[in-house]
């Protein structure tokens, strides 16, 4: 978006995001993944908080708490105002079967085959010449990429963003999709992310038929999430798509 307000083409705004987070996921990855589980989440979501407060002190650069608006957006001149959302909506649907189906034929290919081999057991992958961190750093620099392009169609939907937008809770909400949908299996976390944006849209009206506090609202939303993760961890650990066998995965 940056580039975008000094005139850049926004196609190349955006190629240029996503290959600036893709080089923080490798620089990432260089430094992180040599470490293992809690530690490897603690530590990337430590890289995102400095990342975010330096972004949120750093004013000349990002405006800081002001946050970012006024940068064009896909077709603005062209789409009527009054429909431009539903123009959104279509774009963002038509770009997210795109990388599921990138992905899906990833998953399908010897590259895939390696990254799966990997979860499971990265001494037998390593026994058999893969070079196991390698892959994992191109696995980071794949996630770190498309994030990039969402946090595109987030700034494109809201015209404003600053760094309160990407605060630790968002990467909860992208584990709670996970966890619902099922790990290791694309079509459970897109239905995931279905069910997450469900709850939030059926729940937002709380306030108007419960005598509570917009406050306790808010609080009460993030229990009745926590509820549904505790009997979905008792009952259907694998999440709803997902495969017993996932579970034992060693990676």
């Amino acid at each position: 978006m940056l580039l975008s307000l000094q005139g850049v083409p926004l196609p190349l705004a955006v190629a240029a995001g996503m290959v600036l987070a893709g080089a923080a996921g490798a620089l990432l990855g260089i430094s992180a993944l040599k470490l293992r589980e809690d530690y490897l989440a603690i530590a990337t979501i430590g890289f995102s908080e400095i990342l975010r407060s330096v972004l949120h002190n750093e004013e000349w650069l990002t405006r800081g708490s002001f946050g970012i608006h006024g940068y064009s957006r896909p077709l603005e001149s062209v789409v009527p105002a009054q429909d431009y959302n539903i123009f959104l909506a279509a774009v963002v649907i038509i770009i997210l079967a795109a990388i599921y189906a990138i992905l899906e034929v990833l998953m399908r290919s010897p590259w895939g085959r390696a990254l799966r081999s990997i979860r499971e057991d990265e001494e037998v992958s390593r026994s058999l010449g893969k070079d196991v961190f390698r892959y994992k750093v191109q696995a980071l620099v794949l996630g770190s990429m498309i994030a990039a392009l969402s946090g595109s169609l987030l700034a494109f939907y809201l015209q404003y963003i600053n760094p309160n937008n990407f605060e630790p809770i968002e990467t909860f909400y992208a584990w709670i999709m996970v966890v619902l949908g099922g790990s290791g299996n694309n079509r459970g976390t897109i239905l995931g992310a279905f069910l997450l944006w469900g709850f939030f849209s059926g729940t937002r009206f709380m306030e108007s038929y419960m005598p509570l506090s917009p406050t306790a609202i808010g609080a009460l939303r993030i229990m009745l999430i926590g509820i549904i993760l505790v009997v979905l961890v008792i009952f259907r650990p694998q999440g709803i798509l997902g495969r017993k066998e996932e579970l034992g995965l060693g990676g």
